[in-house]
């Protein structure tokens, strides 16, 4: 079975390979902060299942074409991408707001979000939605971001 991690790389070659098929490993090795083996392995597979098909361009230069297959695959995989990003922002908005119940039940209208990125987006987003202000006062409560986790940090009041 695929992870989505692998899955995310096979959708992110396609796509490339779509728009570039002058494309070549070591570029799209760079493009997705992969070794270039782990790229040559995906093409290989993406080949071997009819998805991209290649060419020689030039007697050391290869052409990656994607097959209508290939095609349908990556509007498959994009599905699937944004089905994983909704349901992620779904549930850490759900986790958030059971978060904040209890911030609120403890007497609390504000929090701190610590971290950043997509979910402590989310985070503040939901925050706001639920009428509570995001401040930097290292008195108030806290929502953690750890990675996609969400962790409520009461300090000596829980």
């Amino acid at each position: 079975m695929e992870t989505s991690s692998e899955t995310d790389r096979e959708l992110t070659l396609l796509e490339h390979v779509e728009r570039d098929p002058n494309v070549n490993q070591s570029t799209l090795a760079n493009q997705l902060g992969v070794a270039v083996g782990t790229v040559n392995w995906h093409l290989k597979r993406l080949i071997a299942k009819g998805y991209v098909k290649v060419q020689r361009a030039e007697r050391k230069k290869l052409r990656y074409i994607i097959t209508p297959e290939g095609i349908a695959l990556r509007a498959r995989l994009t599905v699937d991408y944004i089905e994983r990003s909704f349901d992620l922002y779904r549930k850490t908005r759900s986790r958030v707001k059971e978060h904040l119940n209890t911030v609120r039940a403890a007497g609390f209208n504000r929090v701190r979000i610590l971290g950043e990125g997509d979910v402590a987006d989310i985070c503040k987003l939901s925050c706001l939605e639920q009428g509570f202000t995001v401040v930097q006062d290292a008195n108030a409560p806290a929502l953690e971001v750890k990675g996609w986790k969400v962790i409520l940090n009461m300090g000596d009041r829980s």
